[in-house]
Protein backbone atom coordinates (compact mmCIF):
# COMPACT_ATOMS: atom_id res chain seq x y z
CA UNK A 1 0.00 0.00 0.00
CA UNK A 2 2.80 2.52 0.49
CA UNK A 3 3.52 5.04 -1.68
CA UNK A 4 0.97 3.75 -4.02
CA UNK A 5 -1.53 6.56 -5.19
CA UNK A 6 -5.54 5.40 -5.96
CA UNK A 7 -6.38 7.53 -8.97
CA UNK A 8 -9.27 9.55 -8.68
CA UNK A 9 -10.93 10.79 -10.37
CA UNK A 10 -10.91 7.54 -12.47
CA UNK A 11 -11.24 7.05 -16.09
CA UNK A 12 -14.74 6.07 -15.29
CA UNK A 13 -15.74 8.32 -12.45
CA UNK A 14 -14.80 10.83 -15.55
CA UNK A 15 -16.69 9.26 -18.33
CA UNK A 16 -19.85 8.86 -16.30
CA UNK A 17 -20.05 12.97 -15.80
CA UNK A 18 -18.65 14.03 -19.24
CA UNK A 19 -21.42 11.81 -20.73
CA UNK A 20 -24.26 13.45 -18.49
CA UNK A 21 -23.09 16.71 -19.60
CA UNK A 22 -23.09 15.79 -23.01
CA UNK A 23 -26.80 14.18 -23.14
CA UNK A 24 -28.05 17.17 -21.15
CA UNK A 25 -26.71 19.57 -24.17
CA UNK A 26 -26.22 17.52 -26.90
CA UNK A 27 -22.96 17.91 -27.86
CA UNK A 28 -19.89 15.61 -28.31
CA UNK A 29 -18.16 14.15 -25.78
CA UNK A 30 -15.11 16.11 -26.78
CA UNK A 31 -16.34 19.41 -26.05
CA UNK A 32 -17.36 18.58 -22.20
CA UNK A 33 -14.75 19.92 -19.67
CA UNK A 34 -14.26 18.88 -16.35
CA UNK A 35 -13.56 20.80 -13.05
CA UNK A 36 -11.62 18.69 -10.54
CA UNK A 37 -12.22 19.84 -7.44
CA UNK A 38 -10.85 17.44 -4.37
CA UNK A 39 -11.88 17.41 -0.76
CA UNK A 40 -9.89 18.65 2.07
CA UNK A 41 -8.80 17.36 5.66
CA UNK A 42 -7.10 19.89 8.20
CA UNK A 43 -4.51 17.91 10.36
CA UNK A 44 -3.63 20.80 12.68
CA UNK A 45 -5.53 24.55 13.20
CA UNK A 46 -8.95 23.86 13.87
CA UNK A 47 -10.99 26.45 14.06
CA UNK A 48 -8.53 29.41 14.05
CA UNK A 49 -8.61 30.35 10.12
CA UNK A 50 -11.70 32.90 10.95
CA UNK A 51 -9.35 34.56 13.93
CA UNK A 52 -6.67 35.47 11.09
CA UNK A 53 -4.75 32.38 13.17
CA UNK A 54 -2.20 29.93 10.89
CA UNK A 55 -3.23 26.29 10.03
CA UNK A 56 -2.65 23.14 7.85
CA UNK A 57 -4.01 21.51 5.51
CA UNK A 58 -3.97 18.81 2.31
CA UNK A 59 -6.12 17.76 -0.64
CA UNK A 60 -7.32 14.26 -0.49
CA UNK A 61 -7.90 12.07 -3.47
CA UNK A 62 -11.92 12.09 -3.49
CA UNK A 63 -13.87 15.41 -4.18
CA UNK A 64 -16.46 16.70 -6.65
CA UNK A 65 -16.42 16.46 -10.52
CA UNK A 66 -18.59 19.05 -12.61
CA UNK A 67 -18.38 18.42 -15.96
CA UNK A 68 -19.81 21.49 -18.12
CA UNK A 69 -19.82 23.52 -21.44
CA UNK A 70 -20.83 26.44 -22.29
CA UNK A 71 -24.67 27.28 -22.59
CA UNK A 72 -24.13 29.72 -25.24
CA UNK A 73 -26.70 32.23 -23.38
CA UNK A 74 -26.55 33.90 -20.02
CA UNK A 75 -28.70 30.83 -18.63
CA UNK A 76 -27.60 28.22 -16.03
CA UNK A 77 -28.75 24.39 -16.39
CA UNK A 78 -27.71 22.09 -13.69
CA UNK A 79 -27.96 18.72 -12.31
CA UNK A 80 -26.29 16.77 -9.95
CA UNK A 81 -25.75 12.98 -9.36
CA UNK A 82 -26.50 12.93 -5.70
CA UNK A 83 -29.62 15.47 -5.63
CA UNK A 84 -32.80 16.00 -7.12
CA UNK A 85 -34.24 18.63 -8.52
CA UNK A 86 -32.64 21.05 -11.84
CA UNK A 87 -31.57 24.03 -11.16
CA UNK A 88 -32.12 26.64 -13.83
CA UNK A 89 -31.10 30.54 -13.35
CA UNK A 90 -30.32 33.81 -15.51
CA UNK A 91 -26.67 35.64 -14.88
CA UNK A 92 -28.97 38.54 -15.13
CA UNK A 93 -30.99 37.55 -12.27
CA UNK A 94 -29.27 35.71 -10.04
CA UNK A 95 -31.84 34.52 -7.18
CA UNK A 96 -30.79 36.12 -3.53
CA UNK A 97 -29.86 33.82 -0.84
CA UNK A 98 -31.92 33.51 2.03
CA UNK A 99 -30.06 31.97 5.02
CA UNK A 100 -30.19 31.94 9.02
CA UNK A 101 -27.44 33.53 10.60
CA UNK A 102 -27.69 31.16 13.40
CA UNK A 103 -26.95 28.43 11.09
CA UNK A 104 -23.62 26.31 11.36
CA UNK A 105 -23.49 24.31 8.50
CA UNK A 106 -24.46 25.05 4.99
CA UNK A 107 -23.61 21.86 3.47
CA UNK A 108 -24.63 19.74 0.50
CA UNK A 109 -28.96 19.93 1.74
CA UNK A 110 -31.73 18.34 -0.83
CA UNK A 111 -32.98 21.83 -2.76
CA UNK A 112 -30.06 23.53 -1.59
CA UNK A 113 -27.09 22.77 -3.62
CA UNK A 114 -27.58 25.04 -6.40
CA UNK A 115 -26.64 27.83 -4.07
CA UNK A 116 -23.29 27.05 -4.79
CA UNK A 117 -23.71 28.12 -8.51
CA UNK A 118 -25.68 31.29 -8.07
CA UNK A 119 -23.18 32.40 -5.45
CA UNK A 120 -20.32 31.72 -7.42
CA UNK A 121 -22.05 33.80 -10.12
CA UNK A 122 -22.49 36.62 -7.80
CA UNK A 123 -18.87 36.49 -6.51
CA UNK A 124 -17.60 37.01 -9.67
CA UNK A 125 -19.59 39.39 -11.07
CA UNK A 126 -19.27 41.52 -7.89
CA UNK A 127 -15.43 41.32 -8.08
CA UNK A 128 -16.20 43.23 -12.01
CA UNK A 129 -15.48 39.87 -14.33
CA UNK A 130 -17.69 39.86 -17.04
CA UNK A 131 -19.79 36.62 -17.67
CA UNK A 132 -21.40 36.72 -21.22
CA UNK A 133 -22.15 33.04 -20.95
CA UNK A 134 -23.81 30.82 -18.04
CA UNK A 135 -22.69 26.56 -18.40
CA UNK A 136 -24.60 23.33 -18.71
CA UNK A 137 -23.22 21.26 -16.37
CA UNK A 138 -23.91 18.31 -14.43
CA UNK A 139 -22.51 17.86 -10.77
CA UNK A 140 -21.30 14.44 -9.00
CA UNK A 141 -19.32 13.96 -5.53
CA UNK A 142 -17.82 11.06 -3.98
CA UNK A 143 -20.75 9.02 -2.82
CA UNK A 144 -20.89 8.99 1.20
CA UNK A 145 -18.45 12.83 1.97
CA UNK A 146 -21.16 15.02 1.80
CA UNK A 147 -21.44 16.97 5.04
CA UNK A 148 -19.05 14.90 6.60
CA UNK A 149 -16.39 17.83 7.88
CA UNK A 150 -14.13 17.44 4.62
CA UNK A 151 -15.54 20.47 2.88
CA UNK A 152 -17.74 19.34 0.18
CA UNK A 153 -19.24 23.01 0.06
CA UNK A 154 -16.06 24.51 -0.53
CA UNK A 155 -15.33 22.24 -3.02
CA UNK A 156 -18.49 22.62 -4.87
CA UNK A 157 -18.20 26.53 -4.63
CA UNK A 158 -14.30 25.95 -5.77
CA UNK A 159 -15.93 23.74 -8.99
CA UNK A 160 -18.58 26.34 -9.65
CA UNK A 161 -15.86 29.22 -10.08
CA UNK A 162 -13.83 27.04 -12.11
CA UNK A 163 -16.62 26.00 -14.66
CA UNK A 164 -17.62 29.86 -15.04
CA UNK A 165 -14.23 30.84 -15.50
CA UNK A 166 -13.73 28.35 -18.30
CA UNK A 167 -16.27 29.37 -20.21
CA UNK A 168 -16.12 32.83 -20.58
CA UNK A 169 -12.27 33.03 -20.88
CA UNK A 170 -11.31 34.45 -17.63
CA UNK A 171 -7.70 34.08 -16.27
CA UNK A 172 -8.33 34.19 -12.36
CA UNK A 173 -5.44 33.08 -9.60
CA UNK A 174 -5.48 30.76 -6.83
CA UNK A 175 -5.74 33.95 -4.95
CA UNK A 176 -8.51 35.35 -6.21
CA UNK A 177 -10.62 32.02 -6.06
CA UNK A 178 -9.64 32.04 -2.39
CA UNK A 179 -11.22 35.53 -2.09
CA UNK A 180 -14.04 34.50 -4.45
CA UNK A 181 -14.95 31.57 -2.68
CA UNK A 182 -14.99 33.30 0.81
CA UNK A 183 -17.47 35.18 -0.70
CA UNK A 184 -19.58 32.57 -1.59
CA UNK A 185 -19.54 31.17 1.52
CA UNK A 186 -19.23 34.68 3.77
CA UNK A 187 -22.01 36.63 2.17
CA UNK A 188 -24.15 34.26 -0.35
CA UNK A 189 -23.89 31.35 2.23
CA UNK A 190 -23.85 33.62 5.91
CA UNK A 191 -21.05 30.93 7.06
CA UNK A 192 -18.44 33.38 8.93
CA UNK A 193 -15.51 30.82 8.34
CA UNK A 194 -12.09 31.99 7.26
CA UNK A 195 -9.93 30.60 4.56
CA UNK A 196 -8.61 27.12 5.30
CA UNK A 197 -11.43 25.21 3.09
CA UNK A 198 -10.74 27.16 -0.22
CA UNK A 199 -6.91 27.87 0.20
CA UNK A 200 -6.55 23.69 0.96
CA UNK A 201 -8.59 23.08 -2.54
CA UNK A 202 -6.66 25.57 -4.60
CA UNK A 203 -3.34 25.48 -3.58
CA UNK A 204 -2.36 21.84 -2.26
CA UNK A 205 0.48 19.43 -3.47
CA UNK A 206 0.50 15.68 -3.35
CA UNK A 207 2.45 14.82 0.38
CA UNK A 208 3.00 18.23 1.06
CA UNK A 209 1.82 20.29 4.44
CA UNK A 210 -0.05 23.35 2.87
CA UNK A 211 0.53 26.17 5.62
CA UNK A 212 -1.84 29.00 5.30
CA UNK A 213 -1.02 32.28 7.57
CA UNK A 214 -4.77 33.34 7.79
CA UNK A 215 -3.90 36.58 8.80
CA UNK A 216 -1.42 37.90 6.26
CA UNK A 217 -2.98 35.42 3.29
CA UNK A 218 0.30 33.80 2.21
CA UNK A 219 0.71 30.37 1.89
CA UNK A 220 3.92 28.17 2.00
CA UNK A 221 3.86 24.26 1.11
CA UNK A 222 6.29 22.06 3.49
CA UNK A 223 7.64 19.30 2.26
CA UNK A 224 8.67 16.72 3.46
CA UNK A 225 11.84 14.66 3.67
CA UNK A 226 10.54 11.92 0.35
CA UNK A 227 8.46 14.47 -1.04
CA UNK A 228 10.83 14.05 -4.28
CA UNK A 229 10.55 10.00 -4.13
CA UNK A 230 6.65 10.53 -4.01
CA UNK A 231 5.58 8.26 -1.36
CA UNK A 232 5.67 8.63 2.22
CA UNK A 233 4.80 5.88 4.96
CA UNK A 234 1.28 6.94 5.84
CA UNK A 235 -2.04 6.72 4.72
CA UNK A 236 -5.16 9.34 5.32
CA UNK A 237 -8.02 7.71 7.76
CA UNK A 238 -11.48 8.96 7.52
CA UNK A 239 -14.02 7.65 10.03
CA UNK A 240 -17.46 8.47 9.62
CA UNK A 241 -19.96 9.28 12.46
CA UNK A 242 -23.42 8.82 10.63
CA UNK A 243 -24.03 12.02 12.10
CA UNK A 244 -26.22 14.06 10.00
CA UNK A 245 -26.93 16.71 11.90
CA UNK A 246 -25.35 18.62 14.83
CA UNK A 247 -25.72 17.12 18.05
CA UNK A 248 -23.51 19.19 20.05
CA UNK A 249 -25.03 20.27 23.60
CA UNK A 250 -23.15 23.90 22.49
CA UNK A 251 -24.14 23.89 18.78
CA UNK A 252 -23.41 27.24 16.80
CA UNK A 253 -20.30 27.80 14.48
CA UNK A 254 -21.13 31.49 14.37
CA UNK A 255 -21.81 31.46 18.04
CA UNK A 256 -18.22 30.55 18.32
CA UNK A 257 -17.08 33.34 16.10
CA UNK A 258 -18.46 35.82 18.23
CA UNK A 259 -17.23 34.19 21.74
CA UNK A 260 -13.76 34.61 19.82
CA UNK A 261 -14.09 38.56 19.26
CA UNK A 262 -15.32 38.87 22.79
CA UNK A 263 -12.38 37.61 23.98
CA UNK A 264 -10.04 39.28 21.53
CA UNK A 265 -11.99 42.70 22.43
CA UNK A 266 -10.96 42.41 26.19
CA UNK A 267 -7.64 41.81 25.80
CA UNK A 268 -6.86 44.73 23.18
CA UNK A 269 -8.64 47.15 25.70
CA UNK A 270 -6.55 45.70 28.21
CA UNK A 271 -3.59 45.88 25.97
CA UNK A 272 -4.99 49.45 24.82
CA UNK A 273 -4.94 48.94 21.42
CA UNK A 274 -9.43 48.87 22.18
CA UNK A 275 -9.49 50.26 18.02
CA UNK A 276 -7.86 46.96 16.45
CA UNK A 277 -10.02 44.77 14.99
CA UNK A 278 -11.50 42.39 17.58
CA UNK A 279 -9.18 39.21 16.44
CA UNK A 280 -7.59 36.88 18.51
CA UNK A 281 -4.19 37.13 15.85
CA UNK A 282 -4.30 40.93 16.38
CA UNK A 283 -3.49 39.84 20.49
CA UNK A 284 0.03 39.20 21.05
CA UNK A 285 1.11 36.20 22.68
CA UNK A 286 2.87 38.06 25.64
CA UNK A 287 -0.28 40.58 25.71
CA UNK A 288 -2.51 37.06 26.15
CA UNK A 289 -0.28 35.97 29.22
CA UNK A 290 -0.96 39.30 30.80
CA UNK A 291 -4.37 39.62 30.83
CA UNK A 292 -5.71 36.42 30.16
CA UNK A 293 -6.91 36.51 33.80
CA UNK A 294 -9.43 38.74 32.40
CA UNK A 295 -11.12 36.17 30.32
CA UNK A 296 -13.86 33.98 32.16
CA UNK A 297 -15.84 31.15 31.44
CA UNK A 298 -16.67 30.25 27.52
CA UNK A 299 -14.62 33.37 26.39
CA UNK A 300 -11.49 31.57 28.20
CA UNK A 301 -11.67 28.41 26.61
CA UNK A 302 -12.03 29.62 23.32
CA UNK A 303 -8.74 31.91 23.56
CA UNK A 304 -6.77 29.02 25.11
CA UNK A 305 -8.02 27.22 22.15
CA UNK A 306 -7.04 29.74 19.88
CA UNK A 307 -3.61 30.51 21.48
CA UNK A 308 -2.73 26.85 22.13
CA UNK A 309 -3.84 25.48 18.45
CA UNK A 310 -1.57 28.33 16.98
CA UNK A 311 1.57 26.51 18.58
CA UNK A 312 0.71 23.13 17.63
CA UNK A 313 0.23 24.66 13.96
CA UNK A 314 3.97 25.77 14.01
CA UNK A 315 5.30 22.98 16.19
CA UNK A 316 3.75 20.54 13.37
CA UNK A 317 5.00 21.78 10.56
CA UNK A 318 8.54 21.55 12.24
CA UNK A 319 7.54 17.95 12.56
CA UNK A 320 6.27 17.09 8.69
CA UNK A 321 9.44 18.84 7.20
CA UNK A 322 11.99 16.56 9.45
CA UNK A 323 9.35 13.57 8.57
CA UNK A 324 8.61 13.17 12.23
CA UNK A 325 5.06 11.53 11.75
CA UNK A 326 4.68 10.11 15.53
CA UNK A 327 5.59 13.90 16.76
CA UNK A 328 2.99 15.07 14.13
CA UNK A 329 0.51 12.49 15.21
CA UNK A 330 0.71 13.97 18.69
CA UNK A 331 0.09 17.45 17.89
CA UNK A 332 -3.37 16.38 15.90
CA UNK A 333 -4.61 14.37 18.97
CA UNK A 334 -3.89 17.05 21.42
CA UNK A 335 -5.49 19.10 18.83
CA UNK A 336 -8.35 16.73 18.73
CA UNK A 337 -8.76 17.13 22.63
CA UNK A 338 -8.55 21.23 22.73
CA UNK A 339 -11.54 21.26 20.17
CA UNK A 340 -13.50 18.68 22.70
CA UNK A 341 -12.51 20.80 25.72
CA UNK A 342 -11.61 24.20 24.86
CA UNK A 343 -13.78 25.48 21.53
CA UNK A 344 -16.27 22.84 23.37
CA UNK A 345 -17.72 21.34 19.43
CA UNK A 346 -18.82 17.87 19.52
CA UNK A 347 -20.85 15.49 20.92
CA UNK A 348 -20.80 11.88 22.00
CA UNK A 349 -20.51 9.85 19.38
CA UNK A 350 -18.00 12.11 17.61
CA UNK A 351 -15.86 12.31 20.64
CA UNK A 352 -15.95 8.32 21.25
CA UNK A 353 -15.37 8.22 17.41
CA UNK A 354 -12.31 10.49 17.87
CA UNK A 355 -10.91 8.25 21.31
CA UNK A 356 -11.38 4.73 18.81
CA UNK A 357 -9.31 6.30 16.29
CA UNK A 358 -6.80 7.61 18.39
CA UNK A 359 -6.51 4.11 19.79
CA UNK A 360 -6.39 1.83 16.35
CA UNK A 361 -3.74 0.22 15.45
CA UNK A 362 -0.48 2.25 13.47
CA UNK A 363 -2.47 5.58 14.09
CA UNK A 364 -0.13 8.48 14.81
CA UNK A 365 -2.77 10.91 16.09
CA UNK A 366 -6.45 11.92 15.12
CA UNK A 367 -9.16 14.71 15.49
CA UNK A 368 -12.40 15.89 14.39
CA UNK A 369 -12.84 16.56 10.40
CA UNK A 370 -14.09 19.94 9.44
CA UNK A 371 -15.85 21.55 11.86
CA UNK A 372 -16.73 19.02 14.61
CA UNK A 373 -20.18 19.26 15.37
CA UNK A 374 -21.06 16.09 12.82
CA UNK A 375 -19.45 13.98 10.09
CA UNK A 376 -16.62 12.47 10.53
CA UNK A 377 -12.97 12.09 12.37
CA UNK A 378 -9.17 11.86 10.41
CA UNK A 379 -6.12 10.37 11.07
CA UNK A 380 -3.05 9.83 10.27
CA UNK A 381 -1.87 6.30 9.87
CA UNK A 382 1.12 4.49 9.22
CA UNK A 383 0.69 3.43 5.81
CA UNK A 384 1.17 -0.88 6.32
CA UNK A 385 -1.68 -0.85 8.84
CA UNK A 386 -4.10 1.03 7.50
CA UNK A 387 -6.29 -2.11 6.91
CA UNK A 388 -5.93 -3.34 10.25
CA UNK A 389 -6.58 0.41 12.05
CA UNK A 390 -10.13 0.47 9.61
CA UNK A 391 -11.15 -2.92 10.71
CA UNK A 392 -10.15 -1.68 14.31
CA UNK A 393 -12.20 1.61 14.08
CA UNK A 394 -15.52 -0.53 12.48
CA UNK A 395 -15.54 -3.31 14.94
CA UNK A 396 -15.37 -0.53 18.24
CA UNK A 397 -17.15 2.11 16.78
CA UNK A 398 -20.41 -0.42 16.09
CA UNK A 399 -20.11 -1.61 19.93
CA UNK A 400 -20.11 2.10 20.94
CA UNK A 401 -22.93 3.29 18.51
CA UNK A 402 -24.51 0.56 17.16
CA UNK A 403 -27.47 2.47 15.38
CA UNK A 404 -25.80 5.48 13.83
CA UNK A 405 -22.44 2.51 12.43
CA UNK A 406 -25.17 -0.37 11.15
CA UNK A 407 -26.36 2.62 8.60
CA UNK A 408 -22.35 3.36 7.66
CA UNK A 409 -21.34 2.37 3.91
CA UNK A 410 -18.88 3.23 4.12
CA UNK A 411 -18.02 3.53 7.84
CA UNK A 412 -14.41 4.01 7.46
CA UNK A 413 -12.18 5.46 4.42
CA UNK A 414 -8.70 5.30 3.27
CA UNK A 415 -6.77 7.99 1.74
CA UNK A 416 -4.14 9.51 -0.12
CA UNK A 417 -2.98 13.60 -0.03
CA UNK A 418 -3.69 15.00 -3.73
CA UNK A 419 -3.46 17.79 -5.97
CA UNK A 420 -5.31 21.17 -6.13
CA UNK A 421 -8.47 21.64 -8.03
CA UNK A 422 -8.41 22.17 -11.81
CA UNK A 423 -9.77 22.23 -15.13
CA UNK A 424 -9.71 19.25 -17.79
CA UNK A 425 -10.65 20.19 -21.06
Amino acid sequence: MEGKLTPWPSQSQMQHVIQKVAAMAEVDVVNVALAVSPYRICPLGAHIDHQGGSVTAMAINQGVLLGFVPSGTRDMRLLSGQFSGEVRFSLDSVPARKYNDDSENHHMEQGAWGNFSRGAAIALQKKGYKLSQGIVGFLQGSPGFEGCGVSSSAAVGVAFLLALEHANGLKVSASENIELDRLIENEYLGLRNGILDQSAILLSKRHCLTAIHCKSREHEMIKPPWYEQNEGGYKILLAFSGLQHALSSKPGYNLRVTECQEAAAILLRAAGRGSNEPRLCNVTSDEYEAHKGLLEGDLAKRAEHFFSENARVFAGIGAWSRGDLPEFGRLMSQSGLSSIYNYECGCEPLVQLRDILARAPGVYGARFCGAGFRGCCVALVAADRAGEAEEYVRIKYLEAQPALASQLNPATYVCDSADHAHVIF
